[in-house]
């Protein structure tokens, strides 16, 4: 595994952070405030692409050395939860992460162990330390071959194993830095050097003028805190002011107010008096208004007889109409009974009724259609009845002619034959 310079690491280090802080706002810019935009891409590591094939190795050795420093600090996670990722792993991967487990625990014991005084045994323990750092070497190369050559246990690995050592991740982003740095270096042309070197120099520049606006604004704001505290001052002395004329007030008030309850105190005897004779006028008033109270109830009682006299009458007659209602309600209920009977009946005949006719309609329907297919099988009957008479008769009549023609030939034949016969007697003699 390469080694890195700590001084590099510091280095790129120290650059990426001035790359990354952040511009002050508000504060004087130098002379030379427009940037030229090829000195940003030479410090912006999005701008640079590799222009030659030694570039490329160079930074795929540095990545591919990034990946299996990723995968080495994964190694003590997965040890340490090995029954989990054993299947996942599989039987060889796991026999070297059992056997790099046992010799980092032998490691561990040996630096444990306190330094033999001996130089023998001291030299021995060294040699051990040797031969187990080698073995160790070994054992992560045979891990990382075997890990690599799977890419998807890899990427599982990676997101199943969890956060590696804070130790590891630091040394990796210093090694990501480095590789950062190195492409950057690789890819910077001496005139790129200089522009970035000039940009450094604008930089510090503007850092010292920012750092001389910051003082000066310090002292200015010394100069405001002062100023305030004088005003706070001034203002504490008001409050205090404001503070002891409220006691003042206080005590005014105080005066001012048993002057009060004494006024209030004469001002309700005098109302009391007053108050006592208007409830004696108001209590011959009430009296008075009970007398013509009972005047009016005596009055509204008499009228309450006479109602109540007309509500009894109206009630026996409602009680009248009701009997009278309900007495007819029962004759017309009674009756619309009979009629619902008679109805429901008919309802039940006129469904027999209908079910019986849609039987005999069916029926029907098959009757009439079986009349007429009897009626077409009657009609092609004789229709074919017609054709063969009519075929035979043709038939019969071929077959007379046929007969009479064949005689005719026969009779013909026969004349002719005949006719032969006596010429030939006659020329014999």
């Amino acid at each position: 595994m390469a080694t890195v310079n700590p001084a590099v690491l510091q280095v790129s280090s120290r650059n990426t952070k001035e790359r990354n802080q952040p511009p002050v706002m508000g504060i004087a810019t130098p002379k030379k405030a427009g940037i030229a935009l090829d000195a940003t891409k030479v410090l912006d590591p999005r701008w640079l692409k590799p222009d030659s094939i030694e570039t490329e190795r160079v930074v795929s050795v540095l990545d591919e050395a990034i990946a299996k420093l990723e995968l080495s600090g994964l190694i003590p996670r997965i040890i340490d939860s090995l029954d989990r990722f054993s299947a996942l792993l599989g039987p060889e991967i796991t026999n070297n992460l059992i056997e790099h487990q046992k010799l980092s625990s032998k490691m561990e014991h040996l630096l444990a162990s306190p330094e033999e005084e001996d130089t023998v045994k001291a030299e021995e323990q060294r040699v051990s330390l040797c031969l187990l750092e080698q073995q160790l070497k070994c054992s992560v190369r045979n891990i990382l071959r075997l890990l690599l050559a799977s890419p998807s246990l890899c990427k599982a690995l990676k997101y199943e194993a969890g956060p590696r050592e804070p130790r590891a991740e630091v040394f990796i982003k210093a090694f990501r830095e480095f590789r950062n740095f190195m492409f950057e270096r690789l890819l910077t042309s001496p005139t790129e050097e200089e522009e970035t070197v000039q940009f450094m120099e604008d930089v510090s520049l503007r850092i010292k003028k920012n750092t001389e606006t910051i003082t000066a604004s310090q002292a200015e704001l010394v100069a405001a805190i002062y100023t305030r505290d004088e005003e706070v001052q001034k203002k504490d002395d008001m409050i205090k002011d404001l503070k002891k004329s409220m006691q003042d007030l206080a005590e005014d008030c105080k005066t001012n107010i048993l002057q009060v309850k004494r006024e209030g105190e004469k001002q309700q005897k005098e109302e009391l008096q007053a108050s006592q004779a208007r409830c004696a006028s108001l209590q011959q008033d009430v009296q008075q208004l009970g007398a013509q109270l009972n005047k009016l109830v005596l009055e509204h009682q008499a009228s309450e007889l006479t109602l109540r006299k007309r509500k009894c009458r109206a009630e026996t007659e409602i009680l009248n109409w009701i009997q009278k209602y309900d007495t007819d309600m029962a004759e017309k209920q009674a009756e619309y009974e009979e009629v619902h009977a008679a109805y429901t009946k008919e309802k039940a005949q006129l469904s027999l009724l209908m079910e019986k006719h849609a039987l005999l309609l069916r029926e029907y329907s098959q009757i009439e259609e079986e009349r007429r297919i009897c009626q077409e099988k009657k009609k092609a009957a004789l229709e074919e009845l017609a054709t063969m008479t009519l075929a035979a008769t043709r038939i019969q009549a071929f077959w007379r002619g046929y007969l009479i023609r064949s005689t005719f030939k026969l009779k013909k034949k026969k004349k002719g034959k005949g006719k032969g016969k006596g010429k030939d007697t006659k020329a014999k003699k």
